[in-house]
């Protein structure tokens, strides 16, 4: 799908205008994804790459691998090269994403559901505002919700928190995705860190490309989805100083907020964990290879009902970053599409000290078509995946989106 891009004044200096492009794409280039011309020589980087190779190796054959690790990384290397042989840029890449995304949806879901997609516009670009709940299907079942229904899929945000591997970093920006620099320790190199990518999402929507942002920095591991008022800020930093003004300013970005909710998480229980060890030591010590196995783990994990809400467009006069992010908030808990998994954790810790007081319809009216004897003994299987010193945190983790939903009479 093509998009037109914004018309230029009659008087202004075509030369000009595309110097003055050059110069703000240029700008973006260690950040942006990559284009169409760049993919067959990134590929061929990578099929090369004897780490992504080893790693490939280990994760498809890992007894074969562990025996004949040099043998394997070359048949590995042999039908990488075959599987990508017609690749010639980002659609191509996009169209082998696509197929192996569909097989994840068939064989790790009983269902993906998407609700408020018709209400969008096919030809209009978005910032979709989304909780994050998994490293890489957040973004994915929301393009392939889009893509289903003929709209132009996103580029994506990463944080370069994820990408500390070379190939990692080629493989995500392959597929439609920008960097978000967190680790910059610097005041200022942070702050024109932001500024540049606040100018990049709002270069993407002017020219018709959606993006895809997390609400908040990381997973939301616990289950609660709140906005951090910072992300809303940042996309305002590259607007600063000019004659629009805050409210101008988001509502240009057609900012749509989005709501994904699992029925089962395959990293509950290692988020139980991690959750635990903060509690106890004040702190949380990532093991080597943490993110890439929890990337692994989400994707191949059973996932049961999948469900994808999109929320109405920001529209409003927003006055600063937090009413803004309270709006997002609010529509992502409203249009989070609760599952009998939350509903049972919210019964197993509604009585415990500290927990509100909610008004919340019985479980048989919710879900009168689910035979919730044997769904006890389905989720009771899921809670043992925990040591029972986690479980509490699995608990929480799955009724948070039920709190959020009624604690205020939603």
């Amino acid at each position: 799908m093509k998009y037109n891009r914004p018309s230029t004044n009659d008087d202004s200096d075509p030369c000009s205008t595309n110097l003055n492009e050059l110069a703000q794409m240029e700008a973006f280039n260690d950040i942006r994804p990559y284009h169409d011309h760049e993919v067959r020589p990134v590929l061929t980087r990578l099929l090369n790459d004897k780490d992504l190779l080893n790693v490939m190796a280990r994760h498809r054959y890992p007894t074969l691998t562990r025996r004949f690790n040099g043998v394997m990384t070359t048949l590995t290397a042999l039908v990488l090269k075959h599987n990508t042989r017609n690749v010639a840029n980002v659609r191509d890449f996009q169209a082998i994403i696509e197929r192996y995304l569909t097989r994840v949806i068939k064989t790790t879901t009983s269902d993906v559901t998407f609700s408020g997609i018709e209400q969008l516009e096919k030809n209009q670009a978005y910032l979709f505002l989304s909780n994050h709940r998994d490293i890489v299907l957040d973004p994915a079942l929301v393009n392939y919700g889009l893509y289903v229904n003929g709209m132009e899929t996103c580029q994506i945000a990463i944080g370069d928190n994820l990408i500390k591997r070379p190939f990692v970093s080629d493989l995500m920006r392959l597929n439609k995705s920008f960097i978000v620099k967190r680790s910059l320790n610097g005041r200022r190199e942070r702050l024109l860190a932001f500024q540049n990518l606040s100018a990049y999402i709002h270069h993407c929507i002017e020219s018709g490309q959606p993006v895809w942002i997390a609400q908040s920095e990381g997973r939301a591991k616990d289950g609660d989805d709140q906005t951090d008022p910072a992300i809303i800020k940042m996309f305002n930093l590259s607007r600063r100083g000019q004659l629009t003004s805050f409210a101008e300013n988001i509502r240009a970005l057609n900012i749509v907020p989005v709501s994904i909710a699992y029925e089962f998480d395959p990293c509950a229980a290692d988020k139980a964990r991690e959750l635990y060890e903060h509690e106890q030591k004040g702190h949380y010590q990532k093991a080597e290879n943490e993110d890439l196995k929890s990337i692994v783990t989400g994707i191949e994990g059973y996932k049961g009902h999948v469900h994808v809400a999109f929320g109405k467009v920001l529209t409003g006069d927003f006055a600063d970053a937090n009413a803004v992010a309270a709006e997002v908030s609010r529509q992502i808990h409203h249009n989070y599409r609760l599952q009998p998994s939350n509903l049972l954790a919210w019964e197993a810790i509604s009585k415990d000290p500290g927990q509100p007081s909610l008004l919340i319809p019985d479980i048989d009216t919710l879900f009168p078509q689910t035979d919730l004897q044997q769904y006890r003994q389905k989720f009771a299987s899921h809670l043992e995946l925990c040591p029972d010193h986690h479980q509490p945190w699995l608990l929480k983790m799955y009724a948070q989106p039920v709190i959020n939903r009624y604690l205020n009479g939603h």
